[in-house]
């Protein structure tokens, strides 16, 4: 076999030049005298203006992309279509909102109350009465107060036992006094103590009820809060609230009732003192005096009821300068 011949490729060396910034053949400047046409140069301006067009160009190209990307219309169903659960989701929270105001307005409107009846008040008026129970933002919403006077009684007010509310209808309400049987004061140490029936003493204050009479004429030593004033005779305070209730049955507003040593009992209304005397026959005694003080009004003196009975109308009045 022939023997194999090896070729040699011989690998041009690279040139040293530097290649130009921009793309043309640099000029030969011997040219000529190798018989060769010589390459012109480029032009500086042309070059300059070149490169100023492309950017330009470039810079609009930059301009109409983002332009285009403005443009671009939202579409509805595309959006449901990638945030679907987002969608539902907001809508549930919508309808719930829309629930809780509507159901708001229904309340507010429907459970206003417009129309209040007090009972059994003698000491307050009602519109004191009122002004306590109605207390807060929501008090005049007859469901407000349904929940908060729910199996609950209003207490810890002077002279009032307890006070219930009772809803009638979502506008109307009923609120029910049950004031403490109180029988008569006494002024102890600046102030005035009241009492019941049975002579405990239920409140303490620094101002007097028109229509509750002091009484005087009682022995006692000491005073105590929710016990029974120390006296000989604990019959005395029933006896005071009787004569009580029928001056109050009869529209009759003693200031004063007076005991004397062996209990006789003396009225004062304004400057006419009554002698009751003992309480035998007092109920028609009072029921006889509703009629005669109007015709003793701006006089002065001593009516002695002491002798008066069914069958003894016997009354005198002893007038004083």
């Amino acid at each position: 076999m022939a023997a194999k011949r090896r070729l040699r490729i011989k690998r041009r060396p690279r040139s040293k030049e530097k290649k130009s910034l921009f793309n043309f053949r640099q000029p030969d400047f011997d040219a000529p005298e190798r018989g060769l046409e010589a390459l012109p140069l480029p032009d500086i301006t042309d070059i300059k203006y070149g490169l100023r067009d492309k950017l330009h160009e470039y810079k609009e190209q930059r301009k109409n992309g983002v332009r285009r990307r403005k443009r671009r219309k939202f579409n509805l169903r595309t959006f449901i279509k990638l945030h679907k659960s987002l969608v539902i989701i907001f809508a549930m929270l919508c309808v719930l909102a829309l629930a809780a105001l509507g159901g708001a307005i229904y309340v507010y409107k429907t459970y206003t109350v417009t129309n209040i009846y007090v009972d059994g008040n003698t000491h307050y008026s009602d519109e004191e009465i009122v002004d306590m129970v109605m207390t807060g933002r929501l008090s005049h919403n007859s469901a407000y107060l349904a929940i908060k006077y729910r199996d609950k009684s209003i207490t810890d007010i002077p002279f009032i036992e307890k006070m219930d509310i009772t809803i009638l209808s979502p506008d109307t309400i009923r609120i029910n006094v049950y004031e403490k049987a109180i029988a008569g004061y006494i002024e102890y140490l600046g102030r005035y103590m009241y009492f019941d029936r049975e002579g405990i003493i239920v409140e303490s204050s620094k101002t007097s009820l028109n229509d509750v009479p002091k009484v005087m004429g009682l022995d006692f030593n000491y005073v105590v809060m929710y016990e029974k004033l120390p006296v000989e005779n604990e019959e005395v305070f029933e006896e005071i609230l009787d004569i009580t209730q029928l001056l109050s049955k009869y529209d009759l507003e003693a200031e004063k009732i007076l005991f004397d040593s062996e209990y006789n009992v003396y009225l004062y209304f304004g400057d006419v003192e009554v002698s009751i005397g003992t309480d035998e026959n007092i109920d028609e005694k009072i029921i006889n005096l509703q009629y005669i003080l109007p015709k003793l009004e701006g006089k002065k003196g001593i009516l002695n009821m002491q002798e008066y009975s069914d069958s003894n109308d016997n009354v005198t009045f002893e007038e004083k300068n």
